[in-house]
Protein backbone atom coordinates (compact mmCIF):
# COMPACT_ATOMS: atom_id res chain seq x y z
CA UNK A 1 0.00 0.00 0.00
CA UNK A 2 1.54 3.31 -0.86
CA UNK A 3 0.35 6.31 0.76
CA UNK A 4 -0.43 9.16 -1.14
CA UNK A 5 0.71 12.72 -0.67
CA UNK A 6 -2.39 14.17 -0.10
CA UNK A 7 -3.75 11.43 2.40
CA UNK A 8 -0.20 12.21 3.80
CA UNK A 9 -0.21 15.83 4.25
CA UNK A 10 -3.94 15.63 5.40
CA UNK A 11 -2.36 12.73 8.38
CA UNK A 12 0.20 15.07 9.21
CA UNK A 13 -2.11 18.16 9.33
CA UNK A 14 -4.68 15.91 11.56
CA UNK A 15 -1.60 14.76 14.24
CA UNK A 16 0.26 18.25 14.31
CA UNK A 17 2.64 16.99 12.69
CA UNK A 18 2.38 19.93 9.61
CA UNK A 19 6.38 20.49 9.87
CA UNK A 20 6.58 17.19 7.81
CA UNK A 21 4.39 17.94 5.55
CA UNK A 22 7.05 18.06 2.52
CA UNK A 23 8.24 14.36 3.04
CA UNK A 24 7.69 11.78 0.66
CA UNK A 25 4.92 9.30 1.53
CA UNK A 26 6.41 5.92 3.50
CA UNK A 27 5.69 2.53 1.58
CA UNK A 28 4.33 0.43 3.75
CA UNK A 29 3.96 -2.67 2.09
CA UNK A 30 1.87 -5.38 2.58
CA UNK A 31 2.66 -8.09 -0.01
CA UNK A 32 6.19 -9.18 0.21
CA UNK A 33 8.41 -11.38 -1.56
CA UNK A 34 10.79 -13.43 -0.29
CA UNK A 35 14.59 -13.31 -1.66
CA UNK A 36 16.54 -15.41 1.10
CA UNK A 37 18.41 -12.06 2.12
CA UNK A 38 20.68 -12.38 4.95
CA UNK A 39 18.41 -10.28 8.39
CA UNK A 40 22.19 -9.88 10.28
CA UNK A 41 22.76 -7.36 7.73
CA UNK A 42 22.18 -3.68 8.14
CA UNK A 43 20.61 -1.50 5.17
CA UNK A 44 20.73 2.48 5.38
CA UNK A 45 20.72 2.73 8.94
CA UNK A 46 23.26 1.57 11.22
CA UNK A 47 22.03 -0.96 13.42
CA UNK A 48 21.12 -0.19 17.30
CA UNK A 49 22.14 -3.18 19.19
CA UNK A 50 23.12 -4.55 22.92
CA UNK A 51 25.25 -7.10 23.77
CA UNK A 52 28.45 -8.62 21.64
CA UNK A 53 28.60 -8.56 17.86
CA UNK A 54 30.12 -12.21 18.44
CA UNK A 55 27.38 -13.55 20.39
CA UNK A 56 25.91 -16.93 19.49
CA UNK A 57 22.78 -15.57 19.42
CA UNK A 58 21.27 -12.39 17.92
CA UNK A 59 17.68 -11.37 18.39
CA UNK A 60 16.58 -8.80 16.01
CA UNK A 61 13.46 -7.15 16.52
CA UNK A 62 11.64 -5.46 13.68
CA UNK A 63 8.58 -2.34 15.90
CA UNK A 64 6.94 0.40 14.98
CA UNK A 65 6.70 3.06 17.61
CA UNK A 66 3.22 3.39 17.67
CA UNK A 67 2.38 -0.63 18.13
CA UNK A 68 0.70 -1.14 21.50
CA UNK A 69 2.33 -5.17 21.71
CA UNK A 70 5.61 -3.69 20.59
CA UNK A 71 5.55 -1.48 23.91
CA UNK A 72 4.21 -3.79 26.12
CA UNK A 73 6.76 -6.06 24.22
CA UNK A 74 9.75 -3.30 25.71
CA UNK A 75 7.93 -3.02 29.21
CA UNK A 76 7.19 -6.64 30.31
CA UNK A 77 9.63 -8.93 28.22
CA UNK A 78 12.46 -7.35 27.15
CA UNK A 79 13.78 -6.31 30.67
CA UNK A 80 14.26 -10.06 31.88
CA UNK A 81 16.09 -10.73 28.34
CA UNK A 82 18.28 -7.53 28.60
CA UNK A 83 18.76 -9.08 32.61
CA UNK A 84 19.31 -12.59 31.57
CA UNK A 85 20.93 -13.10 28.20
CA UNK A 86 22.15 -9.29 27.30
CA UNK A 87 24.07 -8.15 30.59
CA UNK A 88 25.66 -11.68 30.81
CA UNK A 89 26.99 -11.53 27.37
CA UNK A 90 25.45 -14.19 25.71
CA UNK A 91 23.06 -12.60 23.20
CA UNK A 92 22.79 -9.68 20.52
CA UNK A 93 19.77 -7.60 20.57
CA UNK A 94 18.95 -5.58 17.46
CA UNK A 95 15.94 -2.77 17.38
CA UNK A 96 15.10 -2.10 13.80
CA UNK A 97 12.06 0.59 12.93
CA UNK A 98 9.38 -0.50 10.90
CA UNK A 99 7.02 2.45 11.15
CA UNK A 100 2.99 1.52 10.67
CA UNK A 101 2.06 5.14 10.54
CA UNK A 102 3.61 8.66 10.24
CA UNK A 103 3.78 9.11 13.52
CA UNK A 104 5.90 5.93 14.33
CA UNK A 105 8.17 7.32 11.83
CA UNK A 106 8.87 10.92 13.91
CA UNK A 107 8.91 8.99 17.03
CA UNK A 108 11.76 6.95 15.25
CA UNK A 109 13.33 9.71 13.61
CA UNK A 110 13.29 11.88 17.03
CA UNK A 111 14.85 8.38 18.48
CA UNK A 112 17.94 8.37 16.16
CA UNK A 113 18.16 11.95 17.13
CA UNK A 114 18.74 12.26 20.12
CA UNK A 115 20.82 8.64 20.71
CA UNK A 116 23.14 9.43 17.14
CA UNK A 117 25.33 6.69 17.63
CA UNK A 118 24.88 5.68 21.54
CA UNK A 119 23.24 2.24 21.13
CA UNK A 120 22.46 2.09 25.05
CA UNK A 121 20.94 6.13 25.29
CA UNK A 122 18.94 4.75 21.99
CA UNK A 123 17.19 1.97 24.08
CA UNK A 124 16.64 3.84 26.82
CA UNK A 125 14.55 6.46 24.44
CA UNK A 126 12.76 4.24 22.94
CA UNK A 127 11.65 2.64 26.26
CA UNK A 128 10.36 6.42 27.12
CA UNK A 129 8.86 6.92 23.72
CA UNK A 130 6.82 3.35 24.51
CA UNK A 131 5.95 3.94 27.93
CA UNK A 132 4.23 7.72 26.68
CA UNK A 133 3.20 6.06 23.57
CA UNK A 134 -0.39 7.11 24.61
CA UNK A 135 0.49 10.88 25.07
CA UNK A 136 2.40 11.77 21.68
CA UNK A 137 -0.01 8.81 19.56
CA UNK A 138 -3.08 9.97 21.00
CA UNK A 139 -2.95 13.59 22.05
CA UNK A 140 -0.47 16.26 20.86
CA UNK A 141 2.03 14.33 18.73
CA UNK A 142 4.73 17.42 18.10
CA UNK A 143 4.05 18.75 20.97
CA UNK A 144 4.98 15.69 23.13
CA UNK A 145 7.84 14.84 21.11
CA UNK A 146 9.37 18.29 21.13
CA UNK A 147 9.03 18.07 25.26
CA UNK A 148 10.76 14.31 25.26
CA UNK A 149 13.38 15.74 22.67
CA UNK A 150 14.03 18.54 25.13
CA UNK A 151 14.23 16.07 27.93
CA UNK A 152 17.04 14.36 26.74
CA UNK A 153 19.03 17.91 25.69
CA UNK A 154 17.88 18.67 22.27
CA UNK A 155 16.96 22.31 21.73
CA UNK A 156 13.40 23.28 19.91
CA UNK A 157 15.09 23.98 17.35
CA UNK A 158 17.23 20.28 16.96
CA UNK A 159 13.87 18.79 16.93
CA UNK A 160 12.28 20.48 14.73
CA UNK A 161 15.44 20.19 12.12
CA UNK A 162 15.32 16.27 13.34
CA UNK A 163 11.71 15.78 12.33
CA UNK A 164 12.68 17.58 8.59
CA UNK A 165 15.44 15.30 8.18
CA UNK A 166 14.71 14.22 4.64
CA UNK A 167 17.56 11.88 4.49
CA UNK A 168 16.45 10.36 7.66
CA UNK A 169 13.15 9.57 6.64
CA UNK A 170 14.18 8.10 3.64
CA UNK A 171 16.87 5.90 5.06
CA UNK A 172 13.92 4.62 7.80
CA UNK A 173 11.44 4.10 4.55
CA UNK A 174 14.15 2.34 2.58
CA UNK A 175 15.19 -0.20 5.79
CA UNK A 176 11.12 -0.27 6.11
CA UNK A 177 10.78 -1.69 2.76
CA UNK A 178 13.78 -3.80 2.64
CA UNK A 179 12.12 -5.52 5.71
CA UNK A 180 8.58 -6.15 4.00
CA UNK A 181 10.20 -6.83 0.21
CA UNK A 182 13.00 -9.26 1.19
CA UNK A 183 12.66 -10.45 5.07
CA UNK A 184 8.65 -10.74 4.52
CA UNK A 185 8.20 -8.45 7.48
CA UNK A 186 4.32 -7.64 7.34
CA UNK A 187 3.20 -6.91 10.87
CA UNK A 188 5.26 -5.74 14.72
CA UNK A 189 6.55 -6.68 16.67
CA UNK A 190 8.08 -9.46 14.42
CA UNK A 191 11.65 -11.10 15.58
CA UNK A 192 14.17 -13.16 14.10
CA UNK A 193 15.90 -15.65 16.12
CA UNK A 194 19.47 -16.30 14.19
CA UNK A 195 17.46 -15.80 11.13
CA UNK A 196 14.40 -17.73 12.04
CA UNK A 197 11.05 -15.54 12.08
CA UNK A 198 9.03 -15.12 15.18
CA UNK A 199 5.72 -12.56 14.32
CA UNK A 200 3.49 -10.93 17.26
CA UNK A 201 4.11 -10.22 20.72
CA UNK A 202 6.16 -13.16 22.78
CA UNK A 203 6.47 -14.36 26.48
CA UNK A 204 9.75 -14.01 28.20
CA UNK A 205 9.54 -18.16 28.52
CA UNK A 206 9.34 -18.30 24.85
CA UNK A 207 12.17 -16.56 24.28
CA UNK A 208 14.10 -18.39 27.05
CA UNK A 209 13.26 -21.55 25.59
CA UNK A 210 14.46 -20.78 22.23
CA UNK A 211 17.63 -18.80 22.90
CA UNK A 212 18.92 -21.33 25.58
CA UNK A 213 18.37 -24.61 23.19
CA UNK A 214 20.54 -22.12 20.71
CA UNK A 215 23.20 -21.48 23.26
CA UNK A 216 23.76 -25.11 24.11
CA UNK A 217 23.71 -26.27 20.08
Amino acid sequence: MMITRRAFTAALSLTGLTALAGFSPLRLITDAMAQGADVAKPQSLPDMALGPANATVTITEYASMTCPHCAAFTEKVFPKIKSEFIDSGKIRFVFREFPLDIKAAAGSMLARCIAKDDAPKFFAVIDLLFKQQNDWMVKNTTETLSRIGKQAGLTQAQVEDCLKDQALLDKIAADQKFAAEVLKVQSTPTFFINGEMLKGEQSFEEFSKRINSLLKS
